[in-house]
C-alpha cells in the first residue's frame, strides 16, 4: 500500500470514529433516559442499556455493554431479556462472532406504543384489579351495591369505586390513543391535544 492510500485509510478511519462530542453527548442521554426511567417507574439500568443501544450505530454485545456502563453481566442479562420482551430490542448475530450482539429498535412512535402497552399491563390493570376487589371486599354478596352497605362502608366503598370509573377512563383514552400512535398519525394527536387545549381554555373562561 502506498504511503497515500495509507494516509487516505487514516483519514477515513478518523473521520468516522465517534467524537468526544459525540461519547459525551451518549453518556448523558443516557443519564437522562434513566433519570426519566426512575420517575416513570422503569428500571434504571433498563433504561440505560436501551439508550445506549438506541444510540448506537451498530449492534452491541453484552461485554460492549458492562464495559460501557460498569454493571455486572448479570445485571445486563436480566435487563436485556427484560427490553426484548418488551420489544424495544431485537437480539442478532454479526459474521465471524459466536457472541449474542443487541440492537434497539429506532422507530420513536413503536418506542412509545410499546412502553405504554407494557406500563398499562403490568402497573394500570393489575392496580384496577386490586381496587375492584377491595371495594367487593366490602359486600357480603357479589349481587350488593354500595349502597347496600351501611353508611360508613357505603363512603368507603364509593371512594374507591370512584377510582376504578377513574381508571377506567384512562384506560379508554388509552385504547383510543394507541392505534393513532401505532399508525404514526402525528397530526391526529396535535388536533387531539389542541381539542383538549381548547376545552381547558373555554372551562377557564366561564
Amino acid at each position: 500500500m502506498s504511503s497515500t492510500e495509507s494516509s487516505e485509510g487514516a483519514s477515513s478511519d478518523a473521520s468516522s470514529a465517534p467524537s468526544i462530542r459525540h461519547r459525551e453527548t451518549v453518556d448523558q442521554f443516557v443519564q437522562l433516559w434513566a433519570q426519566m426511567a426512575s420517575t416513570w417507574g422503569i428500571n434504571r439500568t433498563m433504561a440505560q442499556i436501551h439508550a445506549l443501544l438506541y444510540c448506537s450505530e451498530s449492534p452491541l454485545n453484552t461485554d460492549d455493554i458492562m464495559e460501557r456502563l460498569d454493571i455486572s453481566r448479570g445485571n445486563a442479562n436480566m435487563n436485556l431479556r427484560s427490553l426484548a420482551e418488551w420489544d424495544l430490542i431485537e437480539k442478532t448475530h454479526l459474521a465471524g462472532s459466536r457472541k449474542d450482539f443487541y440492537a434497539a429498535k429506532k422507530d420513536v412512535w413503536h418506542i412509545t406504543a410499546e412502553i405504554l402497552k407494557e406500563r398499562e399491563r403490568r402497573e394500570v390493570k393489575p392496580v384496577k384489579q386490586h381496587l375492584r376487589k377491595l371495594r367487593d371486599h366490602l359486600k357480603p354478596t357479589s349481587s350488593d351495591s354500595c349502597d347496600d352497605l351501611n353508611e360508613r362502608d357505603a363512603a368507603l366503598c364509593w371512594r374507591i369505586q370512584k377510582l376504578v370509573e377513574l381508571i377506567d377512563v384512562f384506560d379508554s383514552l388509552f385504547e383510543a390513543l394507541l392505534p393513532i400512535i401505532e399508525e404514526k398519525n402525528a397530526d391526529t394527536i396535535r388536533q387531539l391535544a389542541q381539542w383538549a387545549q381548547s376545552i381547558e381554555a373555554s372551562s377557564e373562561g366561564t
